[in-house]
């Protein structure tokens, strides 16, 4: 049987016309990767239209890349060597294509970074480096290239070394090895070069057999972002599928397992895929479904871990490396949209640690990061998020920012960040710092309305009859006297998100506008009364303290969504409105809403 060989992806990255593409193609020459005559007829077509041969010209395949001499999307080729087979990623060095660039590079294991020896450290030499940082590439060389060009200085090479490798530093990246080279006369790419006697150091080949490939990701803690779930129910099919694509890691029939950032646990009951024999396994890379023992609400994004092994972290602030490509700044306070996986949550710039000038190879302070520029900053979304560092897993620590509906920016997760105020809180404090109040106290508004205030949200699924006991128990309430007002939003949040089309960012701002208006009008003494569809326990905390220091009751028809206690009484799907506004009543004098001694 055939021993299956060790693979490793290695991107080439570095300023354009440093030689990226040249040093792939000799690579594929001098390792025999190329077809039988590939090599030949290149030449000869060279030769028909009057061009001098370039080992580029093997790599650059699309005709529009060959007519403007660059390189513009990622390309792919292979070779072996004696240790494994690669898959070299060519990626693109003009900065317009740098999106090209990253898609590549996420994929990589391994770097070869070039930087021309005649030309020196160009702005997006120090990009690209910070790129590798930031992507949590570990095994990088650094390929002094066209040292033809300066007549195999050492000098040269010496100076250049020196100075990047005092950048590299600066954004925490060690390169394995520097390695003067010229790839397109074979200089130290597959053996050392007798023109540079003077270096004693690795060659491009061997380098890249030193590079260790890190564990695979079926050995890594067990990471599945959940894509969506699916209920069964004809048939006698009662089956919740809980769909998603494992990241790393193995799980088993069996396994106790946790969803999180919501906390909630369960046991794997089954292994679920279309069409194939029953299986009680499933790996990382494979696309697979589960159901539980137990049933229990989730909502996708969550993401499914073993109990046993480490957990993700779970936060609203996060310390990230960003890279920015979109056309207007990076601002603080500015909603955006972060995507993590399957989690989407809207998320603002808390603060800039620093920005890289990477011109000056030097860290700045700005209040703003600009396009194509790099920046440490500080994160806070609007509910919490799981994550974990990108150098333990990745698959899990890197991140794009969406901003207008396009992908802004990218980046790695470099810590969670203890809390302390967030966003939310500031606001609210200052709200009440600023708000000029009468001398009519919550007190005297209660003596004269024989009420308390309050917002009771009436919250379930669609069809669930909420909407119906919200309206009826206003009518109750009204004909009784007291001070009270329904506010519907289970049809108008859907259809103002549908027009907003982002519906991550859209029902956050609608959770928030009800949250201000909830304050003014419980702030009057009102009981107000609103119906939700589909909120969950984050939005339902951004209500309560939006709504602070005024009281909230929640009532959740059908299948209880939140976490224990989150919820101040269930009732059935579709309960008779007789009986569901008795319940509400008395769970109003419970809490001191309402005064049993008025209430007749």
């Amino acid at each position: 049987m055939e021993i299956q060989r060790e693979q490793m992806n290695v991107v080439i990255v570095g300023h354009v016309d440093h030689g990226k593409s040249t040093l792939v193609g000799r690579l594929l020459a001098d390792t025999g990767a190329l077809p039988q005559g590939k090599l030949e007829a290149v030449k000869a077509n060279c030769a028909r239209n009057a061009k001098p041969f370039e080992y580029a010209f093997l790599l650059d395949a699309l005709k529009d890349e060959q007519a403007q001499g660059i390189t513009i999307d990622t390309a792919r080729c292979f070779f072996k060597s004696a240790r494994r087979d690669y898959i070299i990623i060519d990626a693109p060095g003009h900065i317009e294509f740098l999106k090209n660039m990253i898609s590549g590079a996420a994929r990589a294991e391994a770097a070869l970074l070039l930087i021309d020896a005649n030309e020196g450290i160009k702005e997006n030499s120090r990009r690209h480096g910070y790129m590798m940082s930031f992507l949590g590439i570990k095994n990088v060389a650094v390929c002094v290239n066209k040292m033809d060009l300066v007549n195999y200085s050492e000098e040269t090479f010496n100076k250049i070394k020196t100075e990047y490798t005092k950048f590299l530093k600066e954004i925490n990246l060690e390169p394995q090895y520097f390695i003067p080279i010229a790839a397109r006369e074979g200089d130290n790419m597959i053996g050392l070069s007798k023109n540079m006697p003077w270096y004693k150091g690795a060659y491009v080949l061997e380098a890249l057999d030193g590079f260790k490939k890190a564990a695979s990701k079926a050995e890594q803690s067990f990471r599945m972002p959940v894509q969506d779930i699916y209920k069964f129910t004809e048939e006698g099919d009662d089956r919740r599928i809980f769909a998603g694509r494992v990241e790393t890691g193995t799980i088993s029939v069996g396994d106790d397992v946790v969803f999180l950032p919501s906390n909630k646990s369960n046991r794997i009951k089954t292994v679920e895929s279309f069409n194939t024999p029953t299986k009680t396994q499933a790996s990382a890379g494979q696309s697979t479904g589960f159901t539980l023992e137990t049933q229990i609400y989730i909502r996708p994004g969550e993401v499914m871990c073993k109990v046993k092994e480490k957990l993700p972290a779970v936060s609203t602030k996060i310390k990230t490396n960003i890279f920015w490509m979109g056309k207007q700044p990076l601002v603080k306070n500015k909603r955006y949209k972060l995507k993590i996986t399957t989690q989407q949550v809207p998320v603002i710039l808390s603060e800039i640690v620093s920005v890289m000038n990477a011109s000056e190879l030097s860290s700045v302070k700005k209040d703003h990061v600009d396009r194509h520029e790099v920046a440490e900053c500080i994160l806070e979304t609007m509910k919490p998020v799981a994550f974990d560092e990108v150098g333990q897993i990745a698959e899990t620590g890197r991140f794009v920012i969406v901003d207008n509906y396009e992908i802004a920016g990218g980046g790695i997760i470099l810590a969670s960040v203890l809390e302390g105020k967030t966003a939310l809180s500031e606001h609210i404090q200052k709200r009440e710092f600023e708000w000029e109040r009468s001398n009519i106290t919550p007190d005297k508004r209660a003596q004269k309305y024989e009420h308390k205030s309050a917002l009771i949200v009436i919250t379930g699924q669609i069809d669930t009859g909420k909407q119906r006991i919200a309206k009826a128990l206003e009518e109750k309430l009204f004909d009784l006297g007291k001070f009270v007002y329904f506010l519907g939003l289970s049809n108008r949040l859907s259809v103002a998100v549908d027009e907003l089309k982002d519906k991550t960012l859209g029902k956050f701002e609608h959770i928030q506008q009800l949250g201000e208006l909830a304050h003014i009008m419980t702030d009057t003494g009102l009981i107000l009364i609103t119906s939700i569809t589909d909120i969950d326990d984050y939005e339902l905390m951004m209500l309560k303290s939006l709504n602070s220091p005024n009281k909230i009751l929640v009532i959740n028809v059908g299948e209880n969504q939140f976490s224990e206690g989150a919820v101040d009484l269930l009732l059935k799907a579709n309960e008779d409105t007789a009986i569901a506004i008795q319940k509400i009543v008395d769970l109003l004098i419970k809490s001191v809403v309402l005064d049993p001694e008025y209430f007749i």
